[in-house]
């Protein structure tokens, strides 16, 4: 009886040359170019809008579900904006639902994952994106407000990116709301205690770049006030 080898070996691939890595990197290069620039032709159909961030994971009987859902409704109705999101579910589906539900413009900029992303389907118009970066721009392109509900790793993510963004002036200074004050106060405590007081970190006017709050009137007339903008401090951006 012979003895099987427990797997085959398979062949070597042929060694990467000099002028196949660099294809590649053309050919890398060249697909996020195209999806920056979709991203900004699709953008550019809503010039007016509000950006919700949030955790996936929130039901629709979530007190920030609830709010979310409420507020963006509002955004659609009183002041005729776009609520943009990153598509998917929880709090992102419930800014999305708000607006869907009150006739508004609801937009959802999904990303492509090994995992397929779950969509809601409160939306009127979507994109799709491959990369984390390019859909994280498009998300911060362009809004008059962001709104961020407690969330996860991604949402932390995009809040420190968005503060850093204005507080380096890449983009204009607009509203940044931190809604549930239950979730966001402590991480305000470590903010100013540890890294304002204790290590220096920031000036002590970064600590206003962001406004905690669960005042839904506070929320709409601050957004009222803000000036729509006209593009140039984006395109700035989005050459950084």
């Amino acid at each position: 009886m012979t003895n099987k080898r427990p797997y085959m070996s398979s062949p070597h691939p042929e060694p990467l040359t000099r002028e196949s890595i660099h294809e590649a990197i053309r050919n890398r290069v060249s697909r996020i170019d195209r999806e920056f620039s979709e991203a900004f032709t699709f953008l550019q159909n809503y010039p007016r809008s509000v950006t919700f961030f949030g955790s996936t994971r929130s039901t629709e009987k979530n007190e920030h579900y609830i709010k979310a859902r409420r507020i963006a409704g509002r955004i659609a109705t009183e002041l005729g904006y776009t609520v943009l999101t990153g598509g998917s579910a929880g709090i992102m589906e419930a800014a999305n639902r708000g607006a869907f539900e009150a006739g508004g413009q609801s937009v959802g900029l999904n990303i492509r994952l090994a995992q397929k992303q779950r969509s809601n389907r409160y939306t009127t118009a979507s994109i799709e994106f491959s990369y984390f970066f390019v859909r994280k721009v498009a998300l911060s392109f362009a809004a008059e407000a962001y709104l961020f509900f407690p969330g996860g790793f991604g949402t932390l993510d995009e809040f420190f990116e968005i503060a850093t963004l204005v507080q380096t002036s890449k983009i204009r200074r607009v509203p940044i709301f931190l809604v549930g004050k239950d979730y966001w106060e402590p991480l305000d405590k470590f903010i100013k205690e540890n890294v304002f007081t204790l290590h220096h970190a920031i000036d002590q006017n970064d600590m206003e770049l962001y406004r905690i709050t669960d005042d839904d009137e506070e929320i709409l007339a601050t957004i009222r006030k803000v000036p729509v903008h006209d593009g140039g401090f984006h395109r700035h951006y989005s050459r950084r």
